[in-house]
């Protein structure tokens, strides 16, 4: 049988993105080094409030930075627990290998603890994803979910195209698998900062997330195109 492949096709211009990203981060590793912790604590908060603000948390920045430092807060108990969920998961990151189907469950059960009945386990049901009650997406049926999720670790463990580049495609693939029930966004995001610090560490501290949900609509067309 052969082995799985993800269809994909890299550009020239993804190819000339690839290098302009390469040489903004090797300027900018030069300073990474010298970042303070405040800074790191400032970019997770960052990451954090805009990964869940696109899963439609209400907290804030400074309510977050409330949370992370130990104070109470007011603010619906679902978001909170989000959000302390997703202080803890991003504190593990460096433990976790993004190739292994036990660290993906395991992050996943830290994300959603509390949440949802059974974190850390992939999908038994079919799902839809919905935009505004219009079905945007059918997800592949919940029979084939732990082929394709295992199909697509062996893939990133495998592949030697671009990190840039295997972070993408794999974050695509996740979502369009819908591996759990639910939390499957903010995993996506957290999965794919994962990839980009096995390459880069300093990549861990990058909020990425936050350029997502300032181009949400940009992001779920994109999505949208691709299926």
């Amino acid at each position: 049988m052969a082995a799985y492949q993800p269809p994909y096709r890299i550009t020239p211009s993804i190819l000339n993105r690839v290098i302009e990203i390469g040489e903004l981060l090797g300027r900018w590793s030069v300073q990474s080094e010298i970042i303070s912790p405040l800074l790191r604590k400032e970019n997770r908060i960052r990451t954090i409030q805009a990964s869940l603000a696109i899963e439609h948390n209400s907290l804030s920045i400074e309510q977050i930075t409330a949370i992370m430092d130990g104070k109470r807060v007011l603010a619906p108990a679902k978001d909170i627990q989000e959000v302390r969920n997703a202080i803890l998961a991003y504190e593990k990151l460096p433990d976790w290998r993004s190739h292994r189907l036990s660290d993906l469950l395991a992050a996943h059960r830290l994300l959603m603890m509390g949440l949802i009945d059974q974190p850390g386990q992939l999908r038994c049901s079919d799902v839809g994803i919905y935009r505004e009650n219009q079905l945007i997406h059918m997800a592949p049926p919940a029979s084939q979910i732990s082929r394709l999720i295992s199909d697509l670790l062996t893939w990133l463990k495998q592949t030697d195209i671009h990190p840039l580049i295997a972070s993408s495609i794999f974050h695509y693939e996740f979502e369009f698998i819908h591996p759990f029930a639910d939390g499957n966004g903010r995993m996506g995001h957290l999965w794919q900062t994962l990839i980009l610090s096995e390459w880069r560490l300093e990549l861990a501290w990058l909020p990425v997330e936050t350029i997502i949900h300032y181009q949400q609509q940009a992001y779920y067309q994109v999505i949208r195109e691709c299926d």
